[in-house]
């Protein structure tokens, strides 16, 4: 897929996004990621817009979404859903996420294919570059992103100014390697096109000091020497020293690609695939959560999946016995999405049923037990 900076033609007719439905139009409201992208310029075949605080975008179903960070473009063609995370971003790593593998207790698993997704290089680079683009530049506190408008407008002005275009699809050494890692000496001919970019960008408020240029070193040589022997500075006298340090809090003050590594990489998408499992797997419970049985019982049992609000429609089921000396997998059934079980155990003994089920609409497989108490 070739993310190189693309022109987006307008439609003939754009219809701006109004309030998911709050407004009496049928739009739907998605968001990117749960912790929320803000400040990402979207547009649907019907809906143009910039994500709001919570990352959330308007669109109607069936819709894609192309995504620029100001004039920057990012990706296109990607499905519009309630929640979309950046492995769905590509179609290459969408399609990871349906290649399901059993895991160590045997059950199907989403996380795998995740991990491979989220090894991709270009998705490593782009996630590289918003991290890095981000408002505080750290998702320590929280893993919102924010692109605050200063930003963005100091990127489309630095856009014009590149002499090669941003590609995320090149390998991550050459997305972040310079000529030489000295940020005091590193040329702007040497620095990658992303870094050239975010040199010109200053996170801090207007009129800073960090937002100045950098004192050159002829103006610190040419800067008086501070006085020796305990000698009392001039205060209406700018020393040398006070120039070179200047420099130096300005120099540290620039962004680089690399100031992002590649845990910082892996912990962000991680955690927004770990939050999106956990929030959907809330919706659903199990008809019981305990059962106590007498040892002399010899029924089947059921147990059933069920949704919050909402009626369960289910892709696949499937269900094991944490001990099958006490506890046996009868049968289970997408269509009932539903698994029977009986005892085969004595007194005393207890057991898990693990229920792990895929919704037809997303590609996680979710797991909810049921504890079973032989009495």
């Amino acid at each position: 897929m070739n993310l190189k900076p693309f022109l987006l033609l307008a439609p003939l007719a754009l219809i701006q996004g109004c309030g998911g439905g709050d407004g009496g139009d049928d739009t739907a409201t998605g968001q990117l990621t749960l912790s929320g992208i803000q400040g990402l310029s979207y547009q649907t075949r019907s809906q143009t817009g910039t994500t709001d605080a919570r990352g959330r975008f308007h669109y109607y179903a069936g819709e894609t979404l192309t995504l620029s960070v100001g004039n920057l473009p990012l990706v296109s063609g990607v499905p519009a859903d309630e929640v979309v995370t950046p492995l769905e971003f590509l179609p290459e790593t969408r399609r990871l996420l349906d290649n399901a593998t059993v895991d160590d207790l045997g059950l199907l698993s989403h996380r795998p294919a995740e991990q491979q997704a989220i090894a991709n290089t270009t998705l490593r680079n782009m996630t590289r570059f918003l991290l890095a683009l981000d408002e505080d530049g750290t998702t320590a506190d929280s893993n919102q992103l924010v692109f605050t408008d200063r930003v963005i407008s100091q990127l489309n002005a630095a856009l014009s100014t590149l002499d090669q275009p941003i590609d995320f699809t090149v390998p991550e050494s050459q997305f972040i390697n310079e000529v030489t890692e000295d940020r005091e000496t590193t040329a702007d001919a040497d620095l990658t096109p992303a870094n050239r970019l975010l040199k010109a960008i200053c996170f801090y408020p207007e009129g800073d000091e960090l937002c100045e240029d950098p004192p050159t070193q002829a103006d610190i040589d040419a800067a008086p020497t501070p006085p020796e022997n305990g000698t009392a500075r001039d205060p209406d006298v700018v020393y040398s020293d006070e120039l070179e340090s200047k420099r130096n809090r300005i120099l540290n003050a620039i962004r680089k690609v690399e100031d992002i590594d590649s845990d910082d990489i892996d912990e962000y998408l991680t955690s927004e695939l770990d939050r999106i499992t956990t929030d959907i797997a809330n919706e659903y419970y199990l008809s019981q959560v305990t059962q106590e049985l007498p040892a002399s019982d010899t029924a089947i049992h059921e147990v059933t999946v069920r949704r919050v609000g909402q009626k369960v429609s289910l892709e696949s089921i499937e269900a094991i016995s944490t001990d099958e000396n006490a506890l046996v997998v009868h049968s289970y059934s997408a269509q009932t999405h539903s698994a029977e079980y009986f005892i085969d155990g004595e007194a005393g003994d207890d057991a898990e049923l693990i229920v792990n089920f895929k919704p037809d609409d997303d590609y996680r497989w979710l797991r909810k037990p049921l504890r079973v108490v032989i009495q």
